[in-house]
């Protein structure tokens, strides 16, 4: 089974501007791999995937110094974000050719900082504690509400976004269904008396 929670966090400012450089690194890679899918179509050429995008991203890093202070995380969940934005255009598309959609079929748009600062989706080491969340390369992170996050289950990822003026973290978990065990059996003796 999977579920979601979501807590604000506590952060003092030098962790507020690393969530905030995460949530843009992200909403640059989205950026640039919908340019790159652009001119690639252009061009008549395959588009790259989100895997052959974050190679080119990598290849960048050298001469772009401050993607090293951010999680590779941010870089390749921007990435797989634009490809399921593709997957759910092309689907309403034909849905669109069938008859069975109505609306706008939703063309990917690029991401704007004026609209939102945006978020970041964390996968990998994650932990939680009753008061904290530590996730990769922005440490430990404090929580305002404490004992809420659940310690026995695994969790898949964490998705940081903007709201409200605070940072708030929600994190997906799965929780293993426990097989259902077989009923115990009773036996009831009766004494009954011979006569």
């Amino acid at each position: 089974m999977i579920r979601g929670y979501r807590v604000e966090l506590d952060l003092n400012n030098v962790q507020k501007t690393l969530c905030r450089k995460h949530a843009g690194a992200s909403r640059w890679a989205y950026n640039y791999g919908l340019r790159r899918k652009q001119e690639a179509y252009k061009a008549g050429a395959k588009t790259p995937t989100a895997i052959d995008l974050h190679r080119e991203i990598n290849a960048l890093k050298t001469s772009e110094p401050w993607m090293y202070e951010v999680s590779k995380c941010a870089f390749q969940e921007g990435l797989r974000d634009l490809d399921a934005a593709f997957k759910h255009f092309f689907r309403k598309c034909q849905l669109k050719k069938e008859g069975k959609w109505k609306g706008k079929c939703g063309y990917p748009r690029f991401k704007s900082r004026k609209k939102a600062i945006g978020g970041a989706r964390f996968t990998g080491s994650i932990r939680v504690s009753p008061d904290a969340i530590q996730l990769p390369r922005l440490g430990v992170l404090r929580l305002k509400e404490h004992g809420y996050f659940p310690l026995n289950v695994k969790i898949t990822s964490a998705t940081i976004r903007e709201q409200a003026g605070g940072m708030s973290p929600s994190v997906c978990t799965r929780k293993r269904k426990n097989p259902k065990q077989p009923q115990a059996t009773s036996l009831v003796l009766t004494w009954g008396s011979s006569g």
